[in-house]
């Protein structure tokens, strides 16, 4: 027995490898995610940030808990700070990111849209005179594509979600009010905690008889772009970017080193790395009240030797 809940007879398959996850068919309905400390940034693989897998397993299954209430999940049990057993689901095609700040740094952000001249973004009209990193009178709700399904980040608006025929309508409705009611406990929880929750990313998926779930991650620092509140009007007031506890931080790096996302990125200094993992982890402490208790080895090596061939 190589962990306690990996029995090593069954027939483990379908290994799928995101970015920054694993995945296996674990039983009947249902999926084994292994997080990674793997980073993407600019829609690829960039390096690796210490503890980065378990602050997002053990942090999005802290917010499933907090969000049940409002969709269901796909969460069946964490057994592991790296480990997520799921019920299986049908993803979406498309990443639904609800937005409550004109800001970013990436072609398919509001602000680099905006400061480009578009006034018309994800089918949302914006008026002239508006300040980069400032709230937005509501949190919108933009979709884009996802990379399975054509063009990554494809910027849609709600009205081309349905009209394309990537969402059923009615479906559609009840994903857009669950995203925004996610959005708006989020908000909360973050500015009990000294936070800011700017923005964010949702998946969605179905289960076989239709029920819609909440899936993938929710509200970690990988999904949602994290401002630290006491600092960020005196930031904003000096034209500096806000303080971030997000990979942000690896973004803007990346860009200062003259980066675009296009060819092999640029080997950034090691420090890069260290203040990105104490970033998570301050975010995670911020948002539960809870010390980070890392796990004692990554259970990624653990799982490959369970596997044998299968890895």
């Amino acid at each position: 027995m190589i962990a306690p809940f990996i029995d090593v007879d069954l027939p483990f398959a379908d290994r799928r490898d995101g970015k920054v996850r694993v995945s296996f068919s674990y039983s009947q309905g249902q999926r084994l995610f292994v997080t990674t400390d793997r980073l993407s940034a600019f829609d690829r693989v960039i390096a690796g940030v210490p503890y980065k897998g378990q602050v997002l397993n053990q942090l999005s299954g802290w917010w499933f808990e907090r969000t049940a209430d409002i969709v269901a999940n796909h969460v069946v049990e964490l057994p592991d700070p790296n480990v997520l057993v799921a019920r299986a689901a049908q993803p979406l095609p498309v990443e639904v990111i609800v937005r409550g700040y004109i800001t970013g740094v990436t072609s398919t952000s509001l602000w680099r849209q905006y400061a480009d001249g578009a006034r018309t973004i994800y089918g949302y009209h914006f008026s002239d005179g508006l300040a980069k990193n400032t709230d937005l009178p509501s949190a919108i709700v933009t979709p884009t594509t996802k990379a399975e399904h054509g063009g990554h980040d494809e910027p849609l608006s709600p009205t081309d979600v349905v009209g394309k025929g990537l969402v059923a309508p009615d479906l559609w409705r009840m994903v857009e009010a669950a995203a925004l009611q996610l959005f708006a406990r989020g908000q909360e929880i973050a500015r009990q905690s000294g936070l800011i929750l700017a923005d964010t990313k949702y998946e969605f998926g179905t289960t076989p008889d239709g029920e819609l779930l909440l899936i993938d991650e929710v509200h970690t620092p990988d999904s949602s772009r994290y401002w630290v509140a006491e600092t960020y009007q005196d930031r904003l007031s000096a034209g500096e970017e806000p303080e971030s506890l997000d990979k942000e931080v690896v973004r803007r790096a990346l860009i200062d080193a003259g980066y675009d996302g296009h060819g092999l990125p640029p080997t950034l200094d090691e420090a890069v790395w260290d203040a990105t993992s104490r970033r998570y982890i301050d975010a995670y402490e911020r948002l539960t009240g809870l010390d980070f208790q890392p796990g004692r080895y990554p259970v990624e090596d653990r799982i490959k030797e369970a596997l044998g061939h299968a890895a």
